[in-house]
């Protein structure tokens, strides 16, 4: 099985009632997939801006298999 890679978007939106929200962090597979998320909370919000946020390697949230994490619950 090949692992999914999770990527972090930034968003800037403009809520139905006019608010702006900066830095929202929305996870997803691509932007659109990000954006489509982003959608279903913020009803009818407008997107001022998306920009993909880098993840550094060995993050906390980087791909792993089965394997891994019971190597390090055993390690541990």
């Amino acid at each position: 099985m090949v692992p999914h890679t999770v990527l972090k978007y930034l968003f800037r939106i403009r809520t139905r009632s006019g608010v702006v929200v900066e830095n929202l962090s929305i996870y997803g597979r691509d932007e659109v997939e990000a954006r489509r998320k982003l959608c279903q909370m913020y009803n009818d919000c407008e997107i001022l801006e998306a920009r993909g946020q880098p993840m550094a390697l060995g993050a906390r949230n980087a791909a792993c298999s089965y394997e891994d994490v019971v190597d390090m619950i055993v390690a541990g």
